[in-house]
Formats: C-alpha cells, structure tokens, sequence
C-alpha cells in the first residue's frame, strides 16, 4: 500500500494504519532504533518502534506528513535517543558522549522555543542540501543523524578513519561559519 492510502486510514481511524505501517516501514524503524541503541538493545529497539506507530497514531490526523518515511523515521530517532539517554543516565558511553560534543561545538544550544528550533533545523537541512560533496554530506547524516560510529563509516565509504574524522571537522567549521554567517551564536 501507497503512502498516501495509509495516510488516509490513519484520517479514517481505520487500525489498518497501524499493521500497513508496520508491514512497510517496520524494517526501516527499527533500523534506525537498533543504529542509536546497538544489537544488545533490541528489546529496547523494538519498543521505540512500536511507540513510533503510536506517535504516529495520535498525531496523524491532524498532521499530515509529507514522507512518512521521514515522519516515522524522525519520531523513531528521537523515541531511540530518548531511551539511550534514559539506559545510560549516569553512565558514560565515549562514542555517544563525543559525537554529541562534536555537534555542540557548531550547533547553538538549546535555549531556544519551538520556532527557533524549526528555524535552526530549515537552516541545517539548507546547509546540507547546498553540500556539493554527497560523499560530505552522507558522512554527517550517517553520523549525526544515524549516530554511526567513525569506524563503520570508514568502512562503509572504504576511507581510513583519519580521512573520515577530517572530513566531519571540515564539515562542522563549515556549518559553525555557516549558521554564524545566518545570526546564530555558537
């Protein structure tokens, strides 16, 4: 089934919604899931998943989303990033901890309401789509949005991890400048 008819028996409040969903984004969901909480974490994983259809349950109608695969993509990550920080409140996870300390160093902090958020967002995703390098710019997907490892990076795109760590810092100056160019303060 199409997305648009499963949107539709989501507007129907038809429970359909829900197994259509699952039969064609199921594997993708709990992709992403498994990518921010690891193999050990597949109970966990498949619960975010689950919660995804849920989400999408209770916000459509009245949203009516563009890609359903980005929508449910998008509640899963941050269902998954929810529950890594919820399993390792405490805990420190070196990876994780730097990939996130990476992106603080070019991303305003988060003392801003929704609307600022949406507005940082529509500008990262314009600094993307401006990336001549799609090579550049799957990198930082992979891994500030994926949450993979430099490792399976390097591998992935046959690069040394140096090569890949050069290109992610090179990457970062270049959105800093970029939202620093847009009025941000990072």
């Amino acid at each position: 089934m199409d997305d648009y008819r499963i949107i539709e028996l989501y507007f129907a409040r038809d429970e359909r919604a829900i197994s259509e969903t699952a039969s064609r984004y199921g594997r993708l969901c709990m992709q992403v899931a498994l990518d921010i909480l690891g193999k050990a974490g597949r109970a966990d994983a498949e619960e975010c998943v689950n919660d995804t259809y849920l989400r999408a349950w209770n916000a459509i109608p009245p949203e009516r989303p563009r890609s359903l695969s980005a929508f449910l993509c998008r509640i899963t990550r941050n269902l998954s990033l929810d529950r890594y920080r919820a399993l390792h409140r405490g805990k420190r996870n070196r990876d994780f901890e730097i990939m996130l300390s990476e992106l603080g160093d070019c991303i305003p902090a988060r003392d801003t309401d929704e609307g600022d958020a949406a507005a940082l967002a529509a500008d990262i995703n314009a600094f993307l789509r401006g990336l001549d390098d799609a090579t550049e710019r799957n990198l930082f997907v992979g891994r500030y949005w994926h949450a993979y490892t430099v490792e399976r990076l390097a591998e992935g795109y046959g690069m040394s991890r140096n090569a890949v760590s050069l290109r992610l810092h090179r990457t970062r100056e270049k959105l800093k400048n970029y939202l620093q160019e847009r009025g941000y303060t990072v």
